[in-house]
Parts: C-alpha cells; sequence; structure tokens
C-alpha cells in the first residue's frame, strides 16, 4: 500500500488530472523519458498518437516493475508532446494505468521535435517505493 500524501494547497486551483504536490517516505526512482519502442526497439503508432501513449505507458510500467515500483509509487510525469492537441489522448492512456482519485504531479510540454522526427510523445516519472 502506497505511503504517498497528494496535497492540493488551498489557494491554488485544482489541478486537471494532477496533484500539485505529492509526498512520502522512501527510496528514490527515475525513469528516463520513455517513447513508443517496443521491445526489439522497433517504434509503434507511427502518426498514432493513442498508440505511442498506449506504449510509453507500458514501458513506463515494466521500468518500474524493474525498480520493485508501480505506478502507485509515482510522485511525477512529465509529458513532453510535439502537439499540445495530443494530450487527451495521453491522458486516456495515464488514466488506465494510475489512480484518477490520487494522482501523481505532472508537467506537460509542447516541444519542437523530439530525438526521432516519428516519435510524437516522451514521458519521464519519478517514483518514492
Amino acid at each position: 500500500m502506497s505511503q504517498l500524501s497528494h496535497l492540493n494547497p488551498e489557494g491554488v486551483a485544482p489541478g486537471n488530472g494532477y496533484s500539485h504536490v505529492v509526498t512520502g517516505p522512501g527510496r528514490w526512482v527515475a525513469i528516463a523519458g520513455q517513447v513508443a519502442f517496443d521491445a526489439d526497439g522497433n517504434l509503434v503508432g507511427v502518426d498514432d498518437a493513442g498508440a505511442q501513449a498506449r506504449q510509453v505507458f507500458a514501458n513506463l510500467e515494466r521500468c518500474l516493475a524493474a525498480a520493485g515500483a508501480t505506478f502507485a509509487d509515482v510522485v511525477k510525469l512529465n509529458f513532453y508532446v510535439t502537439d499540445i492537441a495530443f494530450l487527451p489522448e495521453v491522458r486516456a492512456a495515464r488514466d488506465a494505468y494510475i489512480d484518477t482519485a490520487s494522482p501523481p504531479a505532472s508537467t506537460a510540454v509542447q516541444v519542437v521535435a523530439l530525438f526521432r522526427p516519428e516519435a510524437l510523445i516522451e514521458i519521464e516519472a519519478y517514483a518514492v517505493v
């Protein structure tokens, strides 16, 4: 069971699917930005932000498991998208993995490009286990 606290400070507008502050005791885990590569290094979902988002979250789940963590331990997600219009698809994929009643803190940023032109989304995660 997670020992994280999800806080929404008084005087700060409520977040849309994220908590403003997440705290907790434990071991810090940082997951490098994940893109939609499958196990063989092939990009999943060329020109399909939803398919890429689902692959990215599957990759994040595998990375968290390798560290002995789950999405219940995630305190922060950073989204990098090449078009902010992809955010609803990213949120739909995210909501299949997180507890939407106690979501992690998050940041979403539109970027000009990612390291490969066909990559539309990159997401990094921080967890406390």
